[in-house]
């Protein structure tokens, strides 16, 4: 037993042992204090995240470019240019719309990137009023009357011909405004944030290398997770009927609705998620992610062999689903693949969510309301 002399001379190495843990509390030390996460964060940054926002950058100029040269002449001939357009810009956002933090999280009125340009379904009717008053203000709360599919809707129509679709900008300079402002509007908050990560947001993020809540490391994975959750409970779970309070299929609120895209979008997005998991570049290049982290951890390997084996179980169920008829149409018809695709979705959930947050010790700090 201690007497009151042996505990004060105690007391101060105590203290100091102490402080040392709360230090190494602090910078958020989980279960592998040996892998090197700067590592893994530089080749995020390096390889997937800076390269897609700069894809990304790219092409919604190039669709800017294309509604000029849209808006200068509209014809079906320069509709299916911009359509093209559109559909490339489209694509490099589905591999960039995952990085939902930093420069690209919610600050002030402004919410997250991929509310700000990727919400759907869009309001056919603010759309129209917006085009019908001439007045419209892109940073107020409509996020459904701007963005990506704000503009899959002018430029796609519903059940339009092409030559309808242009005919309707002929006279229309509303139209040809508000497609215009919604093609800025598109290249500023995309500059905002690819800027940003040319700039001191860069080191800042592969410095913050703890796992705690507002670590680098916790913020990739949370949207990581969380966009996976939205390929399964909005892409898939909404229109088919699955989220909480739906009692029929509603298969008008596929993504991508306009263009008919719902299919291959969701088959890019599921690609972007998988090379997040592998940390692989999208032209194949591999290096240091969340499958090597997990290597470092007691019981990882078990995992990452559950993950991959439960991986090519989704990735066949994807294959099966063809491109055409559309995803509605496929709902509404034989959606045999559909309800196939979404099981195995489901049953991906707790390797990426509850399993992979357990061993990595990264709190799991969006709320999904999953009831997974």
């Amino acid at each position: 037993m201690l007497n009151r002399k042996s505990l004060s001379l105690l007391l101060p190495g105590l203290a100091a042992l102490f402080l040392i843990q709360a230090c190494s509390s602090d910078k958020g030390n989980g279960p592998s204090d040996n892998f090197d996460r700067q590592a893994m964060l530089r080749n995020y940054a390096d390889n997937l995240i800076k390269p897609a926002y700069a894809d990304l950058l790219g092409n919604t100029g190039s669709l800017r470019a294309s509604v000029a040269a849209f808006n200068a002449s509209p014809s079906s001939l320069e509709l299916g240019a911009l359509q093209t357009a559109w559909a490339a810009a489209y694509s490099s956002w589905l591999y960039a719309n995952a990085y939902n933090f930093g420069p690209a999280g919610e600050e002030g009125l402004r919410k997250d990137l991929i509310e700000e340009i990727g919400t759907f379904p869009v309001s056919k009717t603010k759309i129209e009023n917006a085009i019908l008053s001439g007045q419209w203000n892109l940073q107020d709360f409509n996020r459904d009357a701007r963005g990506f599919l704000a503009m899959e809707y002018l430029i796609f129509g519903e059940n339009q011909s092409a030559a309808e679709v242009a005919g309707a900008y002929v006279t229309d300079a509303n139209r040809r405004n508000y497609l215009t402002a919604l093609a800025e509007d598109l290249v500023d908050r995309v500059t905002e944030v690819s800027d940003a990560w040319n700039g001191a947001y860069y080191n800042a993020f592969i410095q913050n290398d703890g796992t705690d809540v507002g670590s680098s490391t916790s913020a990739l994975y949370n949207e990581f997770v969380r966009s996976y959750e939205a390929i399964k409970n909005l892409k898939m779970g909404l229109p088919l009927g699955k989220r909480p309070g739906q009692t029929q299929t509603e298969p008008e609120l596929v993504e991508a609705y306009y263009s008919g895209a719902s299919i291959p979008s969701l088959k890019i997005h599921f690609s972007a998620i998988e090379n997040i998991w592998y940390g692989r570049a999208k032209n194949g290049q591999d290096g240091i992610g969340f499958r090597e982290y997990l290597e470092s951890v007691e019981g990882g390997t078990a995992l990452i062999a559950s993950t991959e084996t439960q991986l090519a179980a989704v990735k066949t169920a994807l294959a099966a689903v063809p491109n055409q008829p559309s995803m509605p149409e496929q709902i509404t018809g034989d959606k045999t693949a559909l309800e196939n695709l979404y099981t195995e979705l489901q049953k991906m959930t707790r390797f990426f969510k509850s399993d992979m947050s357990s061993l990595l010790g990264i709190a799991i700090t969006f709320s999904s309301s999953d009831g997974d």
